[in-house]
């Protein structure tokens, strides 16, 4: 079981976190959302190599919905000292985020996913581009790399990771100013999945009057393995986007600077395929067949959309052609869904 609070870190609260610091240096915290996965080793492993300037803070928000095995403390090293645990039920990493956000007192709050891996000069070159923020310097983001392999072409799920190189504001290695945070009351917690609650703050921090920009840091973030079906799960967040839509306009993918998706196009194939059911019921085979042909041709474009760039083994190819029927209907009813859970959605008041 993982207590709320480790006995560190009540020596860490206690203890006046500038005296880790140098006259002038840049104070921060560091807060790591996890649910336990092995990964979170060696991330806090990577975070201790890193090397001075030392974060004052690392909060670990532990969000397994029941208590589990104790996380791996030891693994961060001679930063064992500096860590608090807090435990937050399973309520989702905006919730966790705002929870370590709640316990550290820094002008600065770095947050890391649990499966990323930062590089050896990274404490070095995070507290530089922290220096470098100007006084209306809302958050500074860490660039994304994500490590593939070489010898053959990507999968649909590394393809799809690797989209994290160029997602803005992606809370995998975003630094925010604490003030900038609390202005607009943290992290809007009605987002319940690891998507668009980053995009979410980004917004709001900039509608608030601060400015976001990237640092030079580099952190790693290794694809984690997934089953065949991931991409179906994952059609979930397209009921993210509808309270997006609610809360910043139907222009929020340009200001967000986020891929507009294929929610048009699985929406048409989905009619499509519906109204050859219809017709079928309905005895009228020649319409069917139309209906029919415009689905298998849609669905047909969408799998080889995905099956093109990928290794196209075996594997792979039947995995495309399964989940690429799955897709678009699935998307469509998430969509849907959450345009009738969001309806009636409001600005974010939570407090951090």
């Amino acid at each position: 079981m993982t207590p709320p609070d480790t006995p560190a870190s009540t020596a860490t609260r206690s203890a006046d976190p500038a005296r880790h610091r140098a006259e002038g240096e840049v104070s921060y915290a560091v807060v790591i959302p996890t649910v336990g996965r092995p990964c979170l080793a060696d991330c806090l492993r990577a975070l201790a190599e890193a090397g001075e300037p030392w974060p004052d803070q690392v909060v670990l928000a532990d969000d397994r919905p029941a208590p589990g095995e104790p996380l791996p403390l030891a693994a961060a090293g001679p930063l064992r000292d500096r860590i608090r645990t807090t435990a937050t039920g399973g309520r989702g990493p905006a919730a966790a985020r705002n929870a370590g956000l709640a316990a550290v007192n820094t002008p600065w709050v770095v947050f890391l996913d649990d499966d990323v891996r930062v590089t050896p000069d990274w404490s070095h070159r995070l507290t530089a581009d922290l220096a470098a923020a100007g006084v209306r310097t809302g958050g500074v983001q860490g660039r994304l790399h994500v490590p593939l392999d070489t010898t053959r072409r990507p999968t649909d799920w590394e393809r799809g990771t690797a989209g994290l190189e160029g997602a803005a504001w992606a809370t995998a290695d975003m630094a925010y100013r604490s003030a900038a945070l609390r202005d607009v009351g943290g992290f809007d917690e009605r987002f319940p999945r690891a998507f668009r609650e980053d995009a979410d703050l980004a917004l709001r921090v900039m509608d608030a009057g601060w400015d976001l920009r990237r640092g030079d840091r580099v952190t790693h973030h290794p694809v984690r393995p997934a089953d065949r079906w991931v991409s179906v799960r994952v059609q979930r967040g397209n009921a993210d986007d509808a309270l997006m839509r609610r809360l910043h306009g139907a222009d929020w993918w340009h200001r967000a600077e986020a891929p507009r998706g294929r929610l048009a196009r699985h929406t048409a194939i989905t009619a499509a395929g519906t109204a050859a059911a219809a017709l079928a019921l309905a005895r009228r085979p020649r319409a069917a067949a139309l209906a029919g042909a415009v689905w298998a041709l849609g669905t047909a474009e969408f799998a080889w959309a995905r099956i093109a760039p990928g290794p196209r083994t075996r594997h792979e190819v039947t995995t495309m052609l399964a989940t690429s029927v799955l897709i678009p209907p699935l998307a469509v009813a998430h969509r849907l869904r959450g345009e009738l859970t969001h309806r009636g959605a409001a600005a974010w008041r939570g407090g951090a």
